[in-house]
């Protein structure tokens, strides 16, 4: 890949020793490993499509981490969704082919999926149609390697489930059997989260009910879980919904993407999944270096679900990704795991060294026996964060430090604005009013600073950030020292 290799792999084998050391010490023993048996990546997101260099990297990566497949269905790739019917040019079918022949290599399979939900036709006229031009656009795959296949209905407006039923088992039956050697059909309903696939009564919807039942027998469906981005999955929930299906589901997972919120970065490990799947592919940001974090523990919890420990996994992937700059990548990327909007929440909770730390410092503030130590470890555990986004700024290879640079700023600009807040928590206490004053006024500054550039970077935001706010609410007197 034409990037800093070099830089890359330098870092790799800095980790090697690390790694075998810790997967020794803090994996826990499990006597009888399940692997998922379909387990990979699936370039699923919206925006900016990987290049071909992108996915070549992440095909080596599945290989070497253990995963088996990669399914090729970004939204905004033209040829897959919104002109399906249009066969890939010439150069772009050439780049596709290297894609087959770099999966082949890696013991990974390439699944090709095309979106035709849009504008898909049922009528019996035009129906047809569609199904001839389904069916060339495939065997145009086929003919340069692809032996497996996905057909998906997402995010598109509610259609007749036994229409989109009845056009996979066409094709199943009109292209898959006569090949005799292309894999099961895989397939994401219209309705892919449980919350969604389930009526009232706890039964399947109508689209549900008519999807399920005209499905290929052996057809794998993927569904998001609960909920479209929703963090964690009990084996209770997954029941429920192989209950609506009469089949076991496949898991489509919804991190470490972020396309719904992209000023955010992903970065903590894939946690509270149950291990009984038939498939589990996880989409990724758009970022694919940074990916490399969670998808990483993905495989690690996909080789083994029940012997799997997100924490051990997580380092585990930093150490051997990052070599000597780990523990900045640690301290920088523990302050961006969790991703939350009002319809959004997924990822371990951000900051927890440092919320601990400002927790213990409110309680303690402003007369405990405790309150100058915890000041103090406020302060420390500031500083390291600052020492780690410097770090990072200064010595990742290109390409990573281009992925996560608008974040790396704001958290210089977040662990500045925190030693002001400190140097205001103890002239407050002093009682010396007018340097009081002076750092309120500075604070104040950079804390609309701060809130201007939110949209384009977000970080810390219970931790470094949710700081900011609580020192200014207590010195103005909006609220006591307590967390």
């Amino acid at each position: 890949m034409m990037y800093d290799f070099l830089s890359r792999s330098r870092l790799r084998c800095l980790g090697a020793g690390l790694v075998l050391l810790f997967c020794l010490l803090a994996r826990p023993l499990s006597l009888a490993a399940a692997p998922v048996p379909l387990r990979g990546v699936v370039e699923g997101f919206y925006g900016r499509p990987w290049s071909a260099a992108e996915r070549l990297d992440i095909i080596r990566f599945c290989g070497e981490q253990g995963f088996n497949a990669y399914i090729y269905a970004p939204k905004d790739d033209p040829y897959h969704r919104a002109q399906w019917r249009e066969p890939y040019p010439e150069k772009k079918r050439k780049e596709l082919a290297a894609l087959v022949q770099a999966s082949r290599a890696a013991g990974v399979k390439f699944i090709f999926a095309l979106s035709p939900g849009l504008d898909a036709r049922f009528t019996p006229l035009r129906g047809a149609m569609d199904r001839e031009m389904l069916r060339e656009k495939l065997d145009a795959m086929y003919d340069i390697g692809v032996r497996d296949f996905a057909v998906f209905f997402d995010d598109i407006e509610d259609l007749s489930g036994r229409d989109q039923a009845e056009l996979l088992a066409w094709l199943d039956a009109n292209f898959v059997k006569p090949h005799g050697d292309i894999g099961p059909l895989l397939t994401v309903p219209t309705e892919y989260f449980r919350q969604k696939m389930a009526a009232a009564g706890g039964g399947p919807t109508p689209y549900t009910r008519e999807f399920a039942a005209g499905l290929p027998k052996d057809a794998i469906v993927l569904y998001t879980g609960e909920g479209v981005v929703k963090g964690g999955l009990t084996a209770a929930e997954l029941d429920s919904a192989n209950r609506l299906y009469g089949r076991r589901l496949g898991l489509w997972w919804n991190y470490p993407v972020n396309d719904y919120m992209e000023e955010k970065l992903a970065l903590g490990p894939v946690e509270k999944l149950p291990g009984d799947v038939p498939a589990a592919f996880f989409n990724p940001m758009s970022r694919p270096l940074l990916s490399q974090i969670s998808l990483a523990t993905a495989a690690d919890w996909a080789r083994d679900p029940a012997g799997y420990n997100p924490d051990a996994a997580w380092y585990q992937a930093i150490a051997a990704q990052y070599g000597e700059l780990a523990p900045a990548m640690e301290r920088f990327a523990a302050e961006s795991q969790r991703l939350e909007n009002n319809w959004a929440a997924i990822g371990p909770p951000d900051g927890a060294r440092l919320r601990a730390a400002i927790d213990d410092l409110w309680r303690a503030w402003p007369a405990g026996e405790t309150a100058d130590a915890c000041w103090q470890k406020v302060h420390d555990e500031v500083m390291a964060l600052e020492q780690a986004a410097h770090t990072l700024r200064e010595k990742l290879p290109g390409n990573l430090r281009r992925e996560c640079r608008p974040q790396l700023v704001r958290l210089k600009r977040l662990t500045a604005a925190d030693q002001t807040a400190l140097a205001l928590l103890q002239s407050h206490r002093a009682g010396d009013a007018k340097q009081t004053k002076r750092l309120l006024a500075r604070l104040e500054k950079q804390v609309a600073k701060l809130q201007k550039t939110e949209k384009k970077a977000r970080i810390a935001e219970t931790s470094a950030q949710a700081f900011l706010t609580e020192t200014l609410a207590y010195v103005r007197g909006e609220s006591p020292a307590t967390p």
